[in-house]
């Protein structure tokens, strides 16, 4: 089981809004050519952003743009924005009906939950300290290079 390909689409949205947003309109159907994702799904995303407060995006060709400074957007902001993982339950999900009469079965919750509330943790707090500023500067550095 993965984290949504969402979470690096709006990555790779939100770069594109800070690479081209000086020199052209980003629409959801250059954003769909960039990314190779569908133009309704690239809306969804932009939608999300958009709620989280990350880009404001205007109906018809206006195109989208941020919404606050990338050293103000952290990736943990961005997984958030998209939804990778319910709040409620976790990244990890166990399955649903282990065999009580098994002694592994009845125990792997007990094993295992502290452990991969642990894991996730440092995931997001790991997320919390990159700045899409980070992800956008390296971009533009690989792309001079080429």
């Amino acid at each position: 089981m993965q984290i949504a390909s969402k979470f690096t689409v709006a990555v790779h949205i939100i770069t594109c809004i800070d690479v081209f947003g000086e020199q052209m309109r980003v629409t959801s159907d250059f954003l769909s050519g960039s990314t190779g994702v569908n133009a309704v799904i690239i809306r969804n995303v932009l939608a999300q952003l958009r709620s989280a407060g990350i880009v404001n995006t205007r109906q018809g060709s206006g195109g989208a743009h941020l919404a606050k400074a990338l050293n103000e957007i952290t990736l943990y902001d961005v997984y958030m924005a998209v939804e990778c993982v319910d709040n409620d339950e976790g990244l990890f999900h166990f399955h649903e009906n282990p065999n009580a009469k098994c002694p592994v079965g009845r125990n792997i919750h007990k094993v295992m939950d502290g452990r991969l509330t642990a894991v996730q943790a440092a995931m997001e707090n790991e997320l919390k300290s990159v700045t899409l500023a980070e992800i956008v500067e390296d971009t533009k550095k690989i792309i001079s290079e080429e």
